[in-house]
């Protein structure tokens, strides 16, 4: 398989990134300084992401918002023109077929942000044209991001949390949204493609420094926050995932609403939670959690937490096991005690 290149892919060259396959895409897996570098720096200054392996499907005229309305489980009444919403596509048995962010740009102009391989899955229930290739996304992370960025352009640096604006960025039109995915505070930036090694490089100018996927997953991991593919995917609906917030059920008909209000009624029959281990060893995706010699559940996600220097973890256990909960992860038949914790496992301080 052909694997797509971002618009900044010589970029990330030039700099030394490692490069890997993620998506279908060829993308910066870390730079030079390492992951654990560029994790500090978005807990504590300012980092920027390339996504542009996120799709855009923009629907735009008067029937785009009764489309995503029927397609997604959210109710995009509940925002309005220049906010954002996360929301789920559903398969007809309520799990999901992908998690989504929708940027309603405005009165008729939806930009619609699905996972990397997943842009085909909203192409087929949302009339819309798919303008990934046309655009590159920034995200720029950190406590820090917004006061660099504003050296860059204040008025992008200024788009508040979940909002969505038009900015010019050093004379590009761009449009950038009050989102991200690392559980700091930031925004994502749609810049031309045309325009995107220019504001990539004007961005690292202002103190920013380049981070990759490695990154971005161990952040997204200490959030608490899902992945595709391991906390979402075939077979796993929001209830279980423990994201019941992002089903309106007052809305009407979507999707995948039937299978998922019969589950609502009988009861998910797993959960999933946090788990934390007091060592530096992180449990791994797949590995059996234990209850006793009985196993319980699997690791969904797992990893080294840089801020908390110790093991944690995503997984599905039974609905009966509770924050406080001792278990153990079988790492390859050695056993982690571990025990069940509340999410996010880092959250950022209140402003």
């Amino acid at each position: 398989m052909t694997l797509r290149r971002s618009p900044l892919d010589g970029a990330h060259r030039a700099l030394g990134a490692k490069l890997v396959p993620f998506g279908g895409w060829d993308m910066p897996l870390a730079y030079p300084a390492g992951t654990l570098a560029e994790h500090r720096a978005c807990r504590t200054g300012a980092v920027v992401f390339d996504v542009s392996h996120l799709g855009t499907v923009r629907a735009t005229g008067g029937d785009a918002l009764d489309a995503l309305q029927a397609a997604f489980t959210n109710d995009l009444h509940k925002i309005g023109p220049g906010q954002a919403q996360y929301t789920h596509l559903l398969d007809d048995d309520g799990s999901v077929l992908d998690d989504i962010i929708v940027w309603w740009v405005d009165e008729s102009d939806f930009h619609v942000m699905p996972n990397a391989s997943n842009t085909d899955r909203v192409t087929a229930v949302v009339p819309g044209d798919d303008v990934t290739a046309s655009r590159a996304i920034l995200a720029v992370q950190g406590p820090d991001a917004r006061a660099r960025l504003a050296a860059v352009s204040a008025d992008a640096a200024a788009v508040p949390r979940f909002a969505v604006r038009r900015v010019d960025v050093l004379g590009a039109d761009c449009v950038v949204a009050g989102t991200g995915y690392t559980g700091e505070d930031g925004v994502e930036i749609a810049v031309p493609a045309a325009a995107a090694v220019d504001v990539w490089q004007a961005v690292l100018d202002a103190a920013v420094v380049p981070a990759g996927l490695g990154a971005r997953d161990t952040l997204r991991l200490e959030a608490g926050l899902p992945l595709h593919g391991h906390e979402l995917g075939p077979g796993i609906t929001p209830l279980q995932a423990g994201l019941s917030w992002v089903v309106a059920w007052g809305k009407g008909e979507f999707r995948g609403r039937a299978a998922l209000e019969a589950e609502r009624e009988r009861g998910v029959s797993r959960r999933l939670r946090g788990l934390e281990v007091d060592g530096r060893q992180p449990p791994r995706a797949g590995y059996p959690v234990l209850s006793g010699d009985e196993v319980i559940g699997e690791v969904t996600s797992g990893n080294f937490s840089p801020t908390l220097e110790r093991g944690i973890a995503l997984a599905f256990v039974p609905p009966t096991v509770d924050i406080g909960d001792t278990v153990a992860v079988d790492a390859r038949g050695k056993p982690m005690p571990a025990r069940i914790v509340k999410t996010p496992f880092v959250s950022r301080p209140a402003t």
